[in-house]
Formats: C-alpha cells, structure tokens, sequence
C-alpha cells in the first residue's frame, strides 16, 4: 500500500512514483536521464515500496500531471498572468489557483520570468536610474542577449559597476528578489512570485560580455583591469575558450597559428577534440601539420596541466590578436564589417 501524508493524500514522491509506473519503463527512463542520482534513488525506493493503487487514484494523478504541463506550456507562451487566465476560464479561480501553485512550486518558475519576454529597451526604461546592484540582479535572470542589450545602452561608469556586481554576486536573499520582483512587476503590470536564492558569478557576466559590442566590452574590462585586475584576468581567461576556435574564420586561424611555438600547439592538441583539430590542421600546411602530428607522436603522454596551459597560451595570443584588430572573434552588436 502506498503511504499517505498527515492530511490523506500522496506526497508528491509518490504521486512521481505513480506517475513513472504508469508512464511505463521506457518513458520513465527518458525522465531519469534529466534526474540527478538523489532524485533517482528516492524514487525508485518510492516505486519498489509501492504495491497497489486504485485505477481512480492513477487517473487523478496523471490528470493532475496533463494540467501541470498545459500550465506550463500557457507560461511559457505568456507568463503567469495569461496562463491563469486560461485556466480561470477553463477551469474555474480556485482550480486554476491550485495548479499554479503547484507548478511554482515543483518545477520552480525562475524570478523575472515577466521580465524575459520583454524587449530590452522597455526594461531599460524601467531599471536604468535604479542602484547598480538592483541592475546587476535583475539582468543575471535575463536571457544573455537581454543582458547585454541592456548593459550596452547603460552610461560607461555605471557598466563597469554592474559588470562588477554581477561578477562578484553570489547569494541573494529571497525576499530582496521577491522585493525587486514586485517593484518590476508593477511597472510592467506583470505577476511572478518565486525563491531562487542564487545567480550572477563569473559565468553570468563572461554570458553577457560575450554578447554585448566590442566597444561596451573593452570599456568595462579596461575599468576593471584597474579596479580589480585580479578579477578581470578571471573573466578575460573565460571570454574565449580553446575550443571556440572552431567559429572563428580562416584568415584568423591562420593568422594566429603564425604567432605559435609548434611545440605548444601540439601539446595543445594532444587535448584538443576532434572537430578543434580538424579545424587547425585545414588552416596550416599539409607540410606543418605532418610536422605537428610527427612532434605529438614522439612527445609521447602529456600531463593535463600542460595541455591546458598550451591551451590557454593560444587564446591569450587570440586575444590580444583581437584587441591589436589583427583578428575579428564575432559577438554582439557593432561587429559590422565597414568595407
């Protein structure tokens, strides 16, 4: 028998347990792929403890589960507001309630999920002239190219702050976003309401950075290189990775190879994936990467490390090829070529 919660009804373990019994064992397989191994051993221990459920039961909890993802499917088209709508008109005010609130609170609609289907110059108007670090929360919860659009249009001294503050931001208390969020929707007459309690690092500003102009670029990481040089060096090394090689254009690759020890980039290569080394050994000649092949068979086995720092030697080369504008890495607005 399955086991019930104080009030009588199935914890939502048990009702996903049912949920992946009925599904059957292949469908429930696809779903543990996107499960971490926590998630997975409770509810195979929910699945082997289950022994019988009524046909009823099984019907109401996969009904249950039907509404959830239509709920979902109406946010993702138009947020919380218009899929409450849908189902008040569908449904009726308290069972439309009921399934929104179980959605917020199962599949956790990320804060300013309103504010990722605005256009960007509309937030603009709207978050501006607020403090830098309500700026730099509320664009770590944007799409990358929100972020960026935003973050271009800002004065220059006040880009450099926000960048900062995204880099630097760890943990921020789920009442300061619920404030923030409030606030917003409000302006925006938008309704989200959630508790993520983590975002932006160094991650969320290289996302930003990487799609913003040059310009806008340079200008921030040039200021932080005088007000935290340490951190911009750990934006920098993560603004181009080996492996974006591959999307650079031929005249760069070829340009760039020129600057490099062929002893380096052939420890570069030991670690380098297939489709990386196909691209580096088309832009040399046949001469050269019979050479390079040749030094990477005697040279035998390579500590990581070595590989990585022949990796990063590379792309320190392609950046500074980039910033003398000997080389084009493609990005955000403003990378027009003028013929």
């Amino acid at each position: 028998m399955t086991r019930k919660s104080a009030k009588g009804e199935m914890t939502g373990k048990e009702k996903a347990a049912v949920l992946l019994i009925s599904l059957g064992p292949e469908f429930s397989a696809q779903i543990f792929k996107h499960l971490n191994d926590e998630e997975i051993e409770e509810l195979t221990l929910e699945i082997a403890n289950m022994r019988k459920v009524a046909p009823e039961e099984k019907e109401k909890i996969m009904d249950e589960f039907y509404q959830i993802c239509v709920a979902q499917e109406y946010i993702s088209e138009g947020g919380i507001n218009y899929a409450k709508e849908v189902l008040e008109k569908a449904l009726g005010s308290q069972k439309a309630m009921d399934i929104i609130n179980k959605l917020t609170a199962s599949l956790q609609v990320k804060p300013f999920d309103f504010a990722r289907k605005a256009d960007p110059s509309q937030l603009l108007n709207f978050i501006q002239n607020e403090h830098p670090q309500t700026i730099a929360l509320i664009l770590t919860y944007l799409q990358a190219d929100q972020s960026a659009q935003i973050l271009s249009a800002l004065p220059q001294v006040k880009q450099t702050e926000v960048a900062q503050r995204i880099a630097t931001m760890d943990r921020t208390s789920p009442d300061i976003i619920k404030e923030v969020e409030s606030v917003l929707e409000r302006k925006l007459s938008a309704l989200v309401s959630q508790d993520y309690t983590s975002a932006g690092g160094i991650q969320s500003i290289v996302d930003i950075l990487n799609s913003v102009d040059r310009g806008t670029e340079k200008n921030i990481m040039d200021t932080l290189e005088v007000q935290d040089a340490e951190l911009a060096e750990e934006i920098r090394k993560r603004m181009f990775v080996f492996e974006d090689i591959i999307n650079l254009d031929s005249t760069s690759i070829q340009r760039f190879i020129r600057e490099i020890d062929n002893n380096e980039l052939a420890i570069a290569l030991k670690g380098a994936t297939e489709e990386v080394a196909s691209v580096l050994y088309a832009n040399m000649s046949k001469r050269m990467a019979e050479m390079i092949k040749e030094d990477m068979e005697f040279m035998g086995p390579v500590r990581l490390r070595d590989v990585e720092e022949a990796q990063q030697k590379i792309v320190n080369i392609i950046r500074k090829l980039e910033e003398t504008g000997d080389i084009i890495i493609s990005r955000g607005g403003g990378d027009e070529i003028i013929v």
